[in-house]
């Protein structure tokens, strides 16, 4: 029987011990795409309990904590960290198959050296324990002790980046923290909220937005203004991939219809939401930026908790209405506007892997090794056997040794292993191939392999420079 969690912990093979010990475990980290706050990392943050930094705004655990009974007071609450800790570990037992008891066990490894299998037993014990180590590390610490290099916040095109530029020119920060432009209140039309947003911006710009290309025009001066600040990449947030005819007529009276709090028709919205898009689309081309696009996901599923607590709380889900299909005309309008940027394209919902390799190879080329990528695993998907399929699926439709890799899509300073977890299971993968005889022996070829895969194609494709 193997041991819990060992240093070989999903390595199945001599091959794939090779490369995760000698290769994968020693490359740096370069998270491309996470919801950290900048102003913990500007202030150095230090965290008064483990609660704070483990638990805090984390909805993966808190979805899981409301599945065993727990009520809410003890997840998003006002209980104290001890309490909330405990609930977290009253559910750890019953997590057998989910990614949530490997990556808490690594974290618990990695961050605090603590081996043993958390219970509702040892609970108090581990929650003092944690916490007398975490006064040693501040948030600037913990980045450093998981050997990150490089991370992308995620940035209202409103946001004047103030933390960003005082991390910029703080002489003692070793690590790039840079924003990513994120428009999503500017596009999603359908929206509530969509009307205050786009008076917000018009106050940003300093003028009056209206119509649809107003709007546009207003977020690629924003866009200019993230790259004065070092930003290389934007990211949009779709419940589904959209396209519709950009005809301005049909976005500006979507547009007419939600400045007075209507909710336009679904033809008008995608016609305002394609307009826009394609125009800030054309901007990162220029720019040379990545453009990362999240479509798939089903929102705010539980109205009366949504309106308690508001979105990313736990309860979005799966779209199997994912607009998968609508990829390929987005990116012929991109085209066709001479601006299709680099492209990570995720969705959450696995069943269009395929399509999206097949569709984005339509579009490779113009001398840019591995110009459009299928994104990371995400969210529902990161587990081991979600992360198994991505690979194997983009390895079967396209070029996986040009992947870009892995990223957190965390709020915690604990969640870079997960970034160790995706290079276990792409080590024990690869190792499988080799040793069944499905590609070669070839040390030096396999090393190179998995170096690119874990950190130097991400430094390449971003243009980080780290």
């Amino acid at each position: 029987m193997r041991p819990f969690m060992d240093e070989d912990f999903l390595l199945t093979t001599e091959t794939a011990k090779m490369l995760y010990h000698e290769v994968a475990e020693k490359m740096p980290i370069i998270d491309y795409h996470c919801h950290i706050n900048p102003q913990e990392i500007a202030e150095d943050r230090k965290f008064d309990n483990i609660s704070q930094v483990w638990l805090g705004g984390d909805h993966y655990k808190w979805r899981l904590i409301r599945a065993n009974g727990t009520t809410e007071d003890k997840i998003t609450g006002d209980a104290s960290g001890r309490e909330k800790f405990r609930e977290f570990a009253a559910v750890m037992p019953k997590l057998i198959g989910n990614p949530m008891y490997h990556w808490s066990h690594l974290e618990l490894q990695r961050g605090f050296g603590i081996t043993e299998p958390l219970t509702p037993d040892n609970a108090d014990e581990i929650y003092d324990q944690c916490n007398e180590i975490l006064q040693e590390y501040s948030a600037r610490q913990l980045m450093e002790k998981f050997n990150v290099r490089a991370i992308c916040t995620t940035d209202d095109p409103c946001d004047d980046l103030y933390w960003h530029g005082y991390i910029a020119n703080d002489e003692t920060m070793q690590i790039k923290v840079l924003p990513a432009f994120r428009p999503d209140k500017g596009i999603n039309i359908e929206k509530a909220g969509f009307d205050e947003y786009i008076r917000k911006l018009s106050g940003v710009v300093g003028r009056e937005l209206k119509s649809a290309e107003d709007v546009a025009g207003a977020l690629v001066e924003r866009i200019d203004y993230f790259a004065s600040k070092g930003c290389l990449c934007a990211d949009h947030g779709l419940d589904y991939c959209m396209y519709a005819d950009p005809e301005p007529a049909k976005a500006d009276e979507a547009f007419a219809m939600a400045m007075e709090g209507k909710r336009p028709p679904k033809d008008l919205t995608d016609a305002y939401k394609t307009l826009v898009t394609v125009a800030c689309a054309k901007r990162y081309a220029q720019l040379d930026w990545v453009m990362q696009i999240h479509f798939g996901c089903l929102r705010d599923n539980n109205k009366p908790q949504f309106a308690a607590l508001g979105p990313d709380t736990g309860y979005d889900a799966v779209n199997s209405q994912s607009g998968v299909e609508n990829l390929s005309p987005l990116l012929n309008a991109f085209l066709e506007n001479d601006g299709l940027p680099k492209m990570i394209l995720y969705s959450l919902n696995p069943e269009d892997n395929t399509a999206i390799t097949t569709i984005m190879a339509c579009f490779q080329g113009g001398g840019v090794a591995g110009k459009m990528q299928m994104g990371a695993a995400w969210w529902f998907n990161d587990s081991r056997p979600g992360m198994r399929q991505q690979l194997s699926d983009l390895a079967a439709n396209g070029v996986l040794g040009r992947f870009v890799g892995m990223l957190t899509d965390s709020r915690s300073f604990l969640s870079y292993t997960r970034h160790e977890y995706f290079r276990r299971v792409l080590c024990e993968l690869v190792g499988e191939w080799v040793e069944s005889g499905q590609y070669p022996n070839d040390e030096k070829q396999l090393k190179a392999l998995v170096a690119d895969l874990c950190y130097n194609n991400t430094n390449e494709f971003f243009r980080f420079g780290v």
